[in-house]
């Protein structure tokens, strides 16, 4: 297929430019379904942490797509024999389009539905939609070519690597950009260098063994922007919150409860019965709107929540060393005598069941580990050579908390237990 008459260039912050030069690129970039994402935030609710984070998931696709397309560039200009040339379109499809299944606020509507994006990723490339329509003009197979790609049941491991592994497009392009819309300096990293120490080899993506320090480099990165950002426990309490909305109006509903405003499809989000055209409806000016509309709801803890998720009036949060049941009990207890609701006005908290995780080589269930390429054919993982890899990769790091309405307890404090109000420090 020829390529555009003009080549499109995007500028950006982290890679200066992005380079489009096929059209099918270009018509996917310029879909509705793809477009959408300009509306959905790369981090969630982490804006009410870091209020620079506003960077929306449509620049991180795109800048997943440049990642990968260097990545490529550098291989066929290096003409490693390794690497399938038959298969760069379809890499770079999927690299654009591996998100597009995110719904607004991302993991946590995913937590409170029992979704995941990468189903919906599937559902929307496969469905009656213009991303298939552009898919579908390269052949009748590509959109379901493109699809497994995602869902990482491809037959080439070496394409799915791109995407998803330890050491893959998606994660350096959000480390860097995350990084620089929060204000921090931990997620930066060498990427030119990594980019210039990848292989293609025997069917995967390893790394030339004189570019492990850079590599170590960017995992020290990734885990430090693991625990010091996606793990904030600002930001937990916000995600806390958000899923609580949630949660308090899919019990409302269950109900039968009579909101003054149920737009359409929020019934089928509520139901699990969602259609491809649905989903597409949601994103977060619209679940915002509806949250601003529910701040007069007749329920008082969903209109509560809600103000508190919009006027940033979040949870407080105590670090917990150790989990004294005892003590929890008796809290609920409290909590119950004033009016609150346990449920909803107390929460543990474990950085443990949090969606991202630091490196781990070779666990079950893990992305592909990275392996040095020794030689022309020894392989390793890479934790076997590096002793600060095998370091962080050991270490399962994080503070318990627990978060609770500090004014609703501070209006209440004279009724609470001695020891209740000494450990709130009320």
């Amino acid at each position: 297929m020829a390529g555009l008459m003009e080549e499109k260039v995007f500028k950006d912050p982290i890679h200066k430019y992005i380079y489009v030069q096929d059209p099918v690129i270009w018509d996917l970039i310029n879909t509705k379904e793809f477009q959408r994402l300009r509306r959905i935030r790369q981090l969630g609710t982490s804006y009410l942490t870091f209020h620079g984070a506003e960077h929306s998931r449509f620049s991180h696709s795109l800048g997943v797509y440049e990642v990968t397309r260097k990545i490529i560039s550098q291989f066929e200009r290096s003409g490693y024999p390794d690497w399938p040339r038959e298969e760069k379109l379809l890499s770079l499809c999927a690299a654009l389009l591996h998100d597009i299944g995110h719904g607004p606020f991302s993991h946590s509507i995913e937590q409170a539905f029992h979704m995941h994006h990468e189903d919906w990723s599937c559902r929307i490339i496969q469905g009656d939609t213009e991303v298939h329509a552009v898919l579908s003009r390269i052949s009748p197979e590509f959109p379901d070519q493109v699809a497994s790609v995602i869902c990482k049941n491809y037959a080439k491991p070496i394409v799915v690597s791109l995407v998803s592994s330890q050491l893959d497009a998606d994660r350096m392009d959000y480390l860097l950009r995350d990084a620089y819309f929060t204000g921090v300096n931990y997620g930066t990293f060498d990427l030119d260098r990594i980019l210039r120490v990848l292989r293609p080899h025997n069917g995967r993506i390893v790394v030339k063994e004189s570019g492990m320090h850079a590599v170590e480099d960017y995992l020290m990165s990734r885990y430090q922007m693991y625990w010091q950002v996606y793990f904030h426990p600002v930001t937990r309490s916000s995600e806390i919150i958000l899923r609580q909305i949630f949660r308090r109006a899919k019990e409302l509903y269950a109900q039968e409860y009579n909101f003054g405003f149920m737009p359409h499809p929020l019934s089928g989000l509520f139901e699990n019965t969602l259609t491809v055209e649905q989903y597409l409806l949601l994103d977060e000016a619209f679940i915002q709107t509806i949250f601003m509309q529910w701040t007069r709801e007749s329920d008082g803890l969903l209109s509560d929540l809600c103000n508190r998720f919009l006027y940033r009036k979040l949870y407080k949060y105590i670090p917990l060393q150790q989990v004294d049941g005892n003590l929890l009990e008796q809290i609920k207890a409290n909590l119950i005598r004033v009016g609150l609701q346990p449920d909803y006005h107390m929460e543990l908290d474990f950085p443990s069941d949090l969606p991202y995780d630091v490196y781990r080589p070779g666990e079950a269930g893990e992305k592909m580990p990275i392996l040095l390429l020794e030689g022309k054919d020894k392989y390793t993982e890479i934790s076997r050579k590096s002793e600060i890899i095998r370091s962080i990769s050991g270490i399962h790091m994080g503070q318990n908390q627990i978060y609770y309405p500090e004014d609703l307890l501070k209006a209440s404090a004279s009724m609470l237990d001695p020891e209740v109000r000494r450990f709130f420090g009320l």
